[in-house]
């Protein structure tokens, strides 16, 4: 392959700049406009409202994909407190007969939980260094084993602790 032949230019040799765009300074002076809608929800005051609204009892069912049974659940919530749009929570959880305390975690902005037990084996598949993690809240939340050999399993809880309500009779 040939080498290209080397041209030397003298320095003071201009070489034209043509262009096809022409610079208007006016438009320099004009407003930016945006489209769209800005958003109006505020994560740090909805964190707030929760930590002072959300039922500090909770009741449900756990259940593991692999056994497929139902367990009852109870989650008592003992402190929340909001930090920026994160709440923080503790408490204690009862899963059928085993007793563990939680701490967690949930987004106020996203509605995002992390609950993490802090016993070490609570039965069927329920284990230390997993958690429970929720993308309604608390709600639905699914467990996170800490292992890819358990499958894991689906937490529902709700804020509904009392007695079931009496079906209606009809008067006739």
């Amino acid at each position: 392959m040939p080498v290209p032949p080397v041209v030397d230019l003298p320095v003071e040799t201009a070489i034209p700049l043509e262009t096809q765009y022409s610079f208007d300074s006016s438009r320099l002076a004009m407003p930016l406009m945006l489209e769209g809608s800005v958003e109006s929800f505020d994560p740090v005051a909805r964190a707030t409202d929760l930590a002072a609204t959300m039922p500090r009892q909770w009741c449900g069912t756990y259940k593991a994909f692999p056994s497929g049974m139902d367990q009852a659940v109870q989650l008592q919530l003992s402190d929340v407190r909001a930090y920026g749009q994160m709440v923080a929570v503790r408490g204690a959880m009862t899963i059928g007969s085993a007793h563990t305390p939680v701490q967690g975690n949930l987004n106020a902005k996203s509605d995002q939980l992390d609950l993490i037990p802090l016993a070490d084996n609570l039965g069927d598949g329920v284990e230390s260094g997993g958690e429970f993690l929720g993308l309604q809240g608390l709600d639905l939340s699914g467990w996170q084993a800490p292992r890819l050999t358990n499958q894991g399993g689906r937490l529902s809880l709700s804020p509904s602790c009392g007695s079931e309500a009496l079906p209606i009779r009809g008067l006739w």
